[in-house]
């Protein structure tokens, strides 16, 4: 199945700046692989939107994890709540309406979050 990518509409100003601030705070660890699915026309969706990416090693996936959480309390004065640290093969940190899941490749590959949710709005950033 093919999924259209388009760049999603923000609700607003803020709302696109905090999603920029997390992507730039897993690029500042080199997360890849990175996807913005954009869920808010989805019916029962549980955020307004997911932000995937990948580590290549648990040490990455809790600093990426570290950071986004870091930066957004800082930058943007949001708390958030994650779990996953244990195993690091996927750690979770829900924003409520912005969820990032931050896998190793093959949790990724198994779980295919991209897949579940195919009829979202995709966005793919570039590794860097």
């Amino acid at each position: 199945m093919t999924s259209t990518i388009t760049k999603p509409k923000a609700q607003s100003k803020k709302d696109q700046a905090f999603l920029d601030l997390i992507i730039d705070s897993i690029q500042d660890i080199k997360g890849k692989n990175i996807i913005l699915l954009d869920l808010r026309k989805l019916p029962d969706a549980p955020a307004s939107y997911f932000i995937i990416c990948e580590g290549d090693s648990s040490t990455q996936i809790k600093a990426i994890a570290a950071n986004v959480e870091r930066r957004a309390k800082e930058e943007a004065g949001q708390r958030s709540h994650s779990e996953g640290q244990l195993s690091s093969k996927w750690v979770l940190v829900d924003f409520f309406d912005v969820v990032v899941h931050v896998f190793d490749k093959e949790t990724r590959r198994y779980y295919e979050l991209e897949e579940l949710w195919s009829d979202a709005r995709m966005t793919e950033y570039q590794n860097i």
